[in-house]
């Protein structure tokens, strides 16, 4: 196997990866909060949050590394246009997670407290889980956008 192959191989197993991590989350998530039950939403918020860090920020951070890597061993050029979009939609995609993965822990942490207090779920923690269902939107929108520019490398402009 050669480099290029071998960067290609890390790229579509680490955005995988990435892709999938969110997604089973994501719906692991919605499908806790939907139930409403303290003991559900503190258990699936913790493995969230696990699983953040475990898998969606190492392959979160490959990405960009293996991409410039695959960019440099075909010869192409930073700036070509479907890039510079898919750098634009990175970034988006990683603003939106940014206060997700925070969002994930205050939510773990009420949740927590409301089991141990014998309460249902806080309002504070359905705000919560609102602005990062509303951010997980246009994450998953980015990435779809990466996606499709990965495999189509159209010609933008120029």
């Amino acid at each position: 196997m050669d480099y290029y192959e071998l960067a290609k191989w890390v790229h579509i197993l680490s955005s995988t990866v990435l892709f999938g991590t969110g997604m089973g989350t994501a719906f692991q998530m919605v499908a806790a909060m939907h139930r409403r039950k303290p003991q559900v939403v503190a258990t699936v918020a913790r493995n969230v949050v696990i699983a953040d860090w475990i898998f969606t920020t190492p392959a979160g951070l490959i990405q960009p590394i293996s991409g410039v890597t695959l960019v440099y061993l075909a010869g192409w050029s930073l700036t070509e246009p479907w890039l510079i979009v898919t750098y634009f939609l990175y970034v988006m995609a990683f603003c939106a997670w940014v206060p997700v993965v925070w969002l994930q822990g205050q939510i773990r942490d009420l949740s927590a407290e409301s089991v141990q207090n014998g309460t249902g779920l806080c309002e504070k923690c359905l705000r919560y889980y609102r602005i990062w269902f509303t951010l997980g939107w246009p994450a998953f929108i980015a990435l779809m956008g990466i996606f499709w520019l990965m495999i189509a490398k159209p010609q933008l402009w120029g």
